[in-house]
């Protein structure tokens, strides 16, 4: 068959076969009495050989090994070939992933475009330096996309740098990337999801609060506690047991302190300001003022001497919150703190006397997060499983809760057995008397 039959029926064209008879990959086995190159069922067969190599990505010279060299062995050129085209595909990728960024940076000029380029490889350089300013420069004029910080910051291992670049992410506003953060939470690695976790926290606004309570009630306990003390330092008290069990496992259990006592210094505060509606001592109560949860009597009850401070007059038709009035000028001498039953003198309301009757009973809305939050803890104390170091680190927790069922608690535990705990109490109640 000649030159120009092969070419017609193999798609080769006459040049390139030509190309392989120079390289010796293929030669043709005969010529006729014209000298013109004949090509015998052999020859097209090998020049087939070749395409199908050309076509797996090898070059003319593997393709000559491939054929001609008798220990040759097909395994390994292919995975070289494998490894080859992986290459190529991530660097593809990253050129796609650098030009889809600049894409949503959204460059009016080609000035512009080479200030997101410079900012997109100083966030890859082995500087940590450098990385950092890249971060801290995104947060100006100069914004890197969204999606460029979060994958940056997701991994990051420079603690320095990390910080820069969640502050960028929060400047970023924050909308844009939680998406992305949520799909990282349940990245196989843990350093990922730690650092996604890490984010959310740092990211105001309710949906990221949504977000950190969806991350509590997951498996990654490290997730868990970056949610729950997030949720505890933004007001959320459902982030309280995970906050305790950080506690007594000893994970990050001073953040978890701090955000427990932030939960309960906030409403303790409210409910000596009045801002939620309660009445402070020597105020008077208007007409048609609300009595909050934190002092609300039993539906159809009356207002008392149990429910306002010492020398606070009620007016007439001042109403609680389950229906309860007050009669006009009505002053009451005492008040009972809900749930711990601690009552203070008119005279000296810090004082801390005998505690009312136990079978006295407080309404469970009546019960302020504070009650609770030493509640929970004094509960993780007495059970017996707690070990002795779980409870020096409970008993240090209750120094940030205030109320009378932490200070009755730390009582009690100055005479703990375990001397670790008693000495702790001990200092604790010191502290709480130099308030005072």
């Amino acid at each position: 068959m000649l030159i120009g039959e092969v070419a017609r029926r193999s798609g080769v064209s006459a040049r390139m076969l030509r190309h392989y008879e120079s390289l010796g990959l293929v030669r043709p086995s005969e010529r006729t009495g014209s000298g013109y190159r004949e090509y015998s069922g052999d020859d097209i067969r090998r020049i087939f050989h070749i395409e199908s190599l050309r076509s797996l990505g090898l070059s003319l010279r593997e393709i000559g090994r491939a054929l001609d060299e008798p220990g040759f062995t097909p395994s390994s050129l292919v995975g070289d070939l494998i490894r080859q085209t992986r290459e190529r595909i991530a660097a593809e990728t990253e050129l796609l992933t650098r030009l889809n960024r600049i894409d949503a940076a959204e460059p009016g000029d080609w000035e512009e475009v080479l200030q997101v380029v410079a900012l997109l490889q100083a966030l890859s350089s082995k500087s940590a330096d450098a990385r950092q300013r890249a971060a801290l420069s995104s947060g100006g004029q100069d914004a890197l996309p969204v999606a460029a910080l979060v994958e940056a910051v997701l991994s990051e291992t420079d603690t320095n740098v990390a910080g820069a670049l969640r502050w960028a992410l929060v400047r970023s506003g924050g909308a844009d990337s939680l998406p992305l953060l949520v799909e990282a939470l349940g990245s196989p690695e843990a350093a990922v999801r730690e650092r996604a976790a890490q984010c959310l926290a740092e990211l105001p606004g309710d949906e990221a609060t949504a977000e950190l309570r969806h991350a509590l009630a997951g498996p990654d306990a490290v997730v868990r506690g970056r949610a729950a003390v997030a949720l505890g330092n933004r007001g959320a008290a459902d982030a309280v047991p995970e906050l305790i069990d950080m506690i007594v496992a000893g994970r990050n259990d001073t953040d978890a302190a701090d955000a427990l006592s932030v939960l309960a210094s906030a409403t303790a505060s409210a409910d000596v300001t009045g801002s939620a509606g309660v009445t402070a001592p020597g105020a008077t109560a208007g007409a048609g003022d609300t009595v909050s949860a934190g002092v609300t009597a039993p539906a159809g009850g009356t207002a008392s001497a149990d429910v306002i401070a010492p020398g606070v007059t009620a007016s007439a038709e001042a109403t609680g919150a389950a229906g309860v009035t007050g009669s006009a000028d009505a002053t009451t001498s005492a008040v009972v703190i809900p749930s711990a039953a601690v009552i203070a003198s008119a005279d000296d309301p810090a004082a801390l006397v005998d505690p009312a009757p136990a079978d006295a009973p407080t309404p469970p809305e009546a019960t302020a997060p504070a009650e609770r939050i030493a509640t929970a803890l004094v509960e993780r104390l007495a059970r017996p499983a707690t070990e002795a170091p779980a409870r020096g680190r409970l008993t240090q927790a209750l120094a940030g809760i205030p109320g009378a069922t932490a200070t009755r608690a730390l009582v009690e535990l100055s005479a703990d057995q375990d001397r670790a705990v008693a000495l702790t109490a001990t200092y604790l109640l010191r502290l709480r008397d130099g308030e005072r």
